[in-house]
């Protein structure tokens, strides 16, 4: 029988799974990283201890518990989170620890510069998007004018699923919707590095080979084979971003269809019959040659919950933590007993991209609980996705279906606060395991043992989530869209800014 493997790299856990050529679940297998905090607005991992070490683990543990012959695994697909940026070097060495997708925002200084030389409205018709701090072009900058010596030492710049899939092949190889992200060096028209924009910031001989996310990039090595169990010889796909690995595995296939990733942060996926520009959105190609999506995503939504965990809630069992919480937040009422939280605690990305605003609680008094306090978190990340799909209606793209994933969706409160606060209803679908099963779908779709559509029949929808008209939200989301203009500059002032 047919298998493939999906495996993807997350913001705190990694995941992976075979499944079978109808897609049912074999085996899964998860193992936990940490992200390193290095500094404030700073975001890393470690390439081989982080990355490469859960690849192999994960592998490994899926072969012994399916007791599956590795040769009967006919494809593997990675994804990872995303856009990052790694220097490797002739070797493929790590030369640093990788930094991260938007929620690292050390580049500011490169982003003003860029967009003062170049013209931020040359740099969005280029590339579809503005400069923000999910950009790759201002952090390799920051490399070269931060880190002089390990810029000369670059061979590559890598993101983590180039990483990866050159772990497993060889091949430095990047998909064009990962490699949208590495505004201003690519071009959004052209399906091409440019540096027609910057010519200073790297060669394009320094960054992957251009693919589509289910093109075969190589084959598994030997060297590969013995770290992960596999068999040699096992293709592999180019690999993309662990949001859109996530999106597919829900069904995000048409015009029209919206995801709500409920991950480490929240990541919002639309696919739109063309290019959409606005600078408050990301732009990428989509996974597959002429399809387009728009993006956005906010800095913490699931790290959020694991502060508050960790900082409020030590007495109670890590396992169990979560459950806890929930049930204290559900005794709560809606609006959390006139607590209004912006969740801006490692600054924010759309709509507001502003890298200095910061995390605050409105309204605490002696009287309020920890419940209290735990579902205003969660509402203040509702509100924070219901401003987001509300810029999405303001570009003119209207969702006709949003399916939401990822860990947030066994939260029962944050899912229907979502819903009620954007006034949109939510579809989950029978498996939320996620990106890993997106990535062993595209395996599948990559050596034609699924086809094009097929993830509809591996899996169905099975609930949905329908929203609710609540006065104290209404007048809440208005107040949530004031409180970041009117305390942006004590946010700032705090930051040592003006």
């Amino acid at each position: 029988m047919t298998h493939t493997l999906g495996i993807d790299i997350g913001t705190f856990e990694s995941k992976g799974v075979i499944v079978d050529q109808k897609g049912g679940i074999v085996a899964t297998a998860t193992s936990p990283h940490k992200m390193i905090v290095p500094q404030p607005g700073w975001a890393e991992h470690r390439a081989e201890e982080d990355w490469w070490h859960d690849f192999t683990v994960i592998s490994r543990k899926l072969l012994a518990d399916s007791g599956i012959d590795p040769r009967d695994i006919k494809a593997i697909a990675t994804s990872a989170i995303g856009p990052c940026m790694l220097p490797v070097d002739a070797d493929g060495a790590p030369l640093m620890n990788a930094v991260l997708y938007g929620v690292d925002s050390r580049a500011e200084a490169e982003i003003d510069a860029l967009n003062a030389r170049i013209g931020a409205d040359r740099i969005l018709q280029t590339c579809g998007n503005a400069l923000t701090s999910q950009s790759v072009g201002p952090k390799i900058l920051w490399l070269k004018n931060h880190r002089p010596e390990i810029f000369a030492r670059t061979a590559m710049i890598t993101t983590s699923t180039t990483y990866l899939v050159h772990k497993l092949t060889g091949e430095y190889v990047i998909d064009h919707y990962t490699a949208a992200n590495f505004s201003p060096l690519y071009d959004a028209s052209a399906r091409d590095w440019t540096q027609d924009l910057a010519p200073d910031i790297i060669g394009t001989d320094r960054l992957p080979r251009l693919m589509w996310s289910t093109e075969i990039a190589g084959t598994l090595t030997s060297k590969a084979a013995a770290e992960t169990g596999l068999a040699v010889g096992t293709p592999v796909t180019c690999g993309t971003i662990d949001a859109a690995a996530e999106a597919v595995s829900v069904g995000v296939q048409e015009p029209g269809d919206m995801m709500v990733m409920y991950g480490s942060t929240i990541f919002i996926i639309a696919l739109t019959e063309g290019r959409v520009n606005d600078p408050r959105l990301w732009y990428a190609p989509w996974l597959f040659e002429g399809q387009h999506a728009s993006m956005a995503g906010l800095s913490t939504s699931g790290t959020l919950t694991h502060w508050f965990r960790d900082q409020f809630a030590r007495e109670l069992p890590r396992e169990t933590a979560f459950e806890a919480l929930t049930a204290e937040a559900a005794a709560a009422p809606p609006g959390a007993n006139g607590l209004l939280v912006l969740p801006y605690f490692m600054g924010e990305r759309t709509p507001i991209y502003d890298a200095r605003a910061k995390g605050t609680f409105f309204g605490l008094n002696l009287t309020h609980t920890r419940g209290d306090m735990f579902r205003a978190l969660l509402e203040g990340i509702a509100n924070g996705t219901a401003h987001v799909i509300e810029t999405f209606r303001d570009t003119g793209q209207k969702a006709t279906r949003i399916l939401a994933v990822g860990g947030g969706v066994k939260n029962p409160v944050w899912l229907q606060a979502t819903s009620d606060i954007a006034a949109v209803p939510q579809v989950i679908s029978k498996e939320s395991i996620g990106a890993s099963y997106g990535d062993a779908y595209l395996a599948a779709l990559a050596i034609g043992a699924a086809k094009p559509g097929g993830i509809a029949k591996w899996n169905p929808a099975r609930t949905r989530i329908e929203p609710r008209a609540l006065d104290v939200y209404t007048r809440q989301y208005a107040l949530f869209k004031r409180l970041h203009t009117q305390t942006r500059d004590i946010a700032h002032a705090l930051d040592g800014g003006s």
